[in-house]
């Protein structure tokens, strides 16, 4: 039987055509029209907390600051500034945070005063006669008067600094709780010589001279030779302490040679031991330094603004904690004990943390 089936050639007619269907898709709805509305919000919000942050941390992308100024007390708005100047930690010398913070006053003419304030065991012998120079010399080019506040300890190199004072009468305070004086220089020796011989090890080095290796703490000596390398190391200490107490005298013109004699032997003081030898002047906190301050610029509570300093920090410190720099460990400084040095320094070892 044959079937007639049409060809597949020959033209369709609307009848013949299959049914057409359209998709149609819908472009939003409900839940679209929120979820834009949701993420202009969030857009607009992180726009507005970006500003706003990168107005709060703009002092991360200075280029030309290494140090913050910030309002403490006082008069806010007063033109005139007291300047806290702060030294703190182990003073190792350089180019550290209380020269940055000297560069900043000396380059503020509106600063009228200086209130140093100590909380330091002293350093390298170097480090504290910068620091003591640079203050002195600022202080007598602007005429600005320095008045010294001492926190938990100020001794040796930090009873040091705060003989930068011009010699003025009542102008260094000291807290209830103070340490000061310290008075002396020490070289730190230690002589591993005998321990490494019982490990069979011995310091081979090579020197143009025996006293090259003076204070090597692994070089074994002969008894001619020890005795010499310390008469040269001694007198190496005599002429720094001569000089630590010319640095007392001129701060405290008031103590004659016995006075500075009976208080320089390195002994540690109270406050109030540390006043009634004439190292202090008065028992008082920061704002007694303060007002002190105020009072030999000239100016009143009301026209006076005290100002301090802080580190820039950058956004590496933020992710990091915010750790202070000046506490942190370096090579730098394992490279600063290792390397012979005198001190100010009241401890019997050398500080491993720079002055932050």
């Amino acid at each position: 039987m044959e079937i007639d089936r049409p060809s597949p050639f020959a033209p369709r007619t609307t009848a013949d055509a299959p049914p057409v269907t359209r998709v149609i898709l819908e472009q939003g709805g409900a839940w679209s029209r929120w979820a834009a509305r949701i993420a202009w919000t969030i857009a607009g919000v992180s726009l507005v907390a970006a500003l706003v942050s990168a107005g709060a941390s703009a002092q991360y992308f200075q280029s030309d600051a290494k140090v913050v100024e910030k309002y403490h007390s006082l008069a806010k708005l007063a033109p005139a500034k007291v300047a806290i100047v702060e030294v703190a930690g182990a003073i190792m010398g350089g180019d550290g945070f209380a020269r940055w913070q000297l560069d900043r006053i000396e380059a503020d003419e509106s600063v009228k005063a200086i209130v140093v304030r100590v909380d330091s065991p002293g350093g390298t012998v170097s480090g504290s006669d910068e620091i003591h120079y640079r203050l002195a010399a600022l202080a007598a080019k602007r005429d600005l008067p320095v008045v010294v506040s001492m926190g938990g300890i100020a001794a040796s190199g930090g009873y040091y600094v705060a003989m930068a004072n011009g010699g003025r009468d009542d102008v260094i305070f000291a807290e209830p709780a103070t340490l000061t004086g310290s008075i002396g220089v020490i070289i730190p020796h230690f002589d591993l010589s005998k321990m490494l011989k019982k490990l069979d090890v011995a310091d081979d080095s090579v020197s143009s001279g025996p006293l090259k290796e003076m204070l090597s703490p692994t070089k074994e000596r002969t008894p001619e030779l020890a005795a010499r390398e310390r008469r040269i190391l001694q007198g190496l200490v005599d002429d720094m302490f001569a000089r630590f107490k010319e640095i007392v005298k001129a701060g405290r013109p008031k103590l004659d040679d016995a006075a500075v004699a009976k208080v320089a032997t390195g002994q540690v003081f109270t406050a109030k031991q540390a006043q009634e030898a004439g190292l202090v002047d008065r028992i008082g906190f920061l704002e007694d330094a303060v007002a002190r301050a105020v009072e030999l610029a000239g100016l009143t509570k009301e026209t006076a603004r005290v100002v301090k300093y802080s580190r820039q920090r950058g956004l590496v410190d933020e992710l990091l904690g915010g750790a202070s720099p000046g506490a942190r460990l370096s090579l730098e400084t394992f490279a600063e004990w290792t390397t012979p040095r005198a001190w100010y320094l009241c401890s019997w070892w050398p500080a491993l943390v720079v002055n932050r």
